[in-house]
């Protein structure tokens, strides 16, 4: 598999994990003690890092650092959107279309020959 697709399979799947990892328990744990919400955010975030460094790995082998760092935030938010629109019910606001085009502008420039 091409380097690149498999990076940004393995960071979307990363993403996914993390998502829920830092933010579902504030709706699904929201009445437990801090602790447990913490306890249950790393067993989560376990997974997402045995698929985030090797997607790390495999993408700096072809690509530069900043380049990859734009790519995993441009994945983030790509993951984020739709979990804060389906799974947290947020409503979406215009806001969120100028900060997508800031980060394209970001992708632009670090990717720019």
């Amino acid at each position: 598999m091409n380097p690149i697709v498999r990076t940004v399979v393995l960071l979307t799947l990363s993403n996914v994990f993390m998502t829920f990892a830092w933010y579902a328990h504030l709706k699904t744990l929201n009445q437990k003690p801090w602790v447990v919400a913490a306890l249950v955010s790393w067993g989560i975030a376990l997974f997402e890092y045995l698929l985030q460094v090797p997607a790390n790995r495999v993408g700096y082998t072809v690509m530069t650092l900043p380049q990859l760092k734009i790519l995993q935030e441009v994945i983030t938010l790509s993951v984020f959107v739709p979990f804060v629109l389906l799974y947290m019910k947020q409503p979406l606001k215009l806001d969120y279309l100028w900060a997508a085009l800031c980060i394209l502008a970001a992708v632009y420039f670090v990717f720019r020959k």
